[in-house]
């Protein structure tokens, strides 16, 4: 029998494996798969496309319907640039607090987890409990639909989803959705003395960015309804982060490359959204071939991320209230896998240790106490499980 792991070390070894999204998450499955195994746990794995990063997920107690899942992402961002004050991938503890990448975004959680499906299967449950690991999360939510679906028949079917995102224990009912596109607007070059007679990629970039915008302009000078009134800001946002192009300063631009993001209220169509931009790229590839037929624009949809909405007397939301004690009402305006479990027929809520503005950071950690909180949570559930 493998030894029964504290979360604290469950934690030491997941922050240990470097799993930034381009790089493979398979070290840390195997480790978590062996690891389960150890205590008679059998696990499953969902491969993405290339083979290299796989989702994980579990379930213990009885082989029936109506269980809870407890939901985490492996995958963290660089540390590339970043000031760190220790190694980002061993775990520090100074003046109350845990240091290292994924300790808060969200190998903490992850940790705290796997530790409560090892307590949850030698202990005994009479209502299931599941673990859903999935990869992709930091660059668009990518992995969780395919691992919620690979779940389905594989595991008897959950009622209830945690998803365990710094939230500070506090229960987050309600998300903006997403979607995203990378765009690649392909112009003609000339001399830019007769720039008249090609097609500049950036400047035909330029109309669809301030169509942008326009659109955040009028968005933030409608009245909010009252579910986007929850939300800060009360409005869906377009959102231009990064763009490059061009060849020299008398050429004009052969290419021009930007990504184009929506956060999206709830009540509103991401999906509608995403046609209004495409009918004006539309218009913009007309315009351009007007003077060369050559020119175009591609679109490749990036990422795609319902929204989280507070459901009416949500299970989940009421499972983690009489745990937490946390009546409040909460909403985040980032997006997380919660609305991709709720979208698959899931209650979904939010509930983890840890401060979102700790996450990403430079010196990112957890708090001793928040990481405690968590802990108490997984003991409090747990006992909700076994009766």
């Amino acid at each position: 029998m493998a030894e029964r792991l504290t979360p604290f070390e469950i934690m030491e070894r997941l922050v240990a494996f470097p799993t930034v999204s381009r790089d493979s998450n398979l070290p840390l499955v195997d480790w978590v798969e062996a690891y389960l195994a150890g205590h008679g746990i059998e696990s499953h794995r969902h491969y993405d496309e290339t083979g290299e990063k796989a989702a994980i997920f579990a379930h213990v107690g009885p082989q029936v319907a109506g269980g809870v899942v407890l939901s985490g992402h492996t995958d963290v961002v660089p540390v590339d640039g970043q000031p760190w004050s220790s190694d980002p991938y061993t775990v520090v503890e100074r003046d109350g607090k845990y240091y290292g990448r994924g300790c808060c975004d969200m190998k903490g959680f992850d940790a705290l987890a796997i530790w409560a499906l090892v307590e949850a299967h030698h202990s005994g449950v009479a209502r299931p409990l599941q673990l859903a690991l999935s990869y992709d999360e930091e660059v668009g939510c990518l992995g969780a639909p395919p691992m919620i679906a690979a779940m389905q028949g594989v595991m008897p079917r959950a009622d209830l989803a945690i998803i365990g995102e710094p939230s500070m224990m506090q229960a987050v009912t309600g998300h903006k959705g997403g979607i995203g596109y990378e765009v690649h607007v392909v112009g003609y070059e000339v001399h830019s003395s007769i720039l008249h007679l090609g097609v500049n990629a950036i400047m035909s970039a330029a109309p669809l960015i301030d169509w942008a915008n326009a659109r955040n302009a009028e968005n933030r000078a409608k009245e909010p309804t009252d579910l986007a009134a929850m939300f800060e800001p009360p409005w869906t946002t377009l959102h231009v982060g990064q763009i490059s192009g061009g060849t020299a300063h008398n050429i004009t631009a052969k290419d021009c490359r930007f990504g184009m993001d929506f956060r999206v209220v709830p009540g509103e169509d991401a999906e509608g959204w995403g046609r209004l931009f495409e009918a004006r790229v539309a218009e913009a590839v007309a315009e351009m071939q007007a003077v060369r037929p050559e020119a175009r624009i591609d679109l490749r949809p990036r990422f795609r991320v319902p929204g989280l909405q507070p459901e009416e007397a949500g299970a989940a939301e009421s499972l983690v209230r009489q745990i937490t004690g946390d009546n409040g009402r909460h909403v985040v305006s980032y997006g997380t896998e919660a609305g991709q479990f709720q979208e698959a027929g899931y209650s979904a809520v939010i509930c983890g240790p840890g401060d979102i503005a700790q996450a990403h950071q430079p010196d990112e950690y957890i708090t001793v106490a928040q990481f405690e909180a968590g802990h108490d949570f997984m003991r409090a559930l747990l006992g909700r499980l076994q009766g």
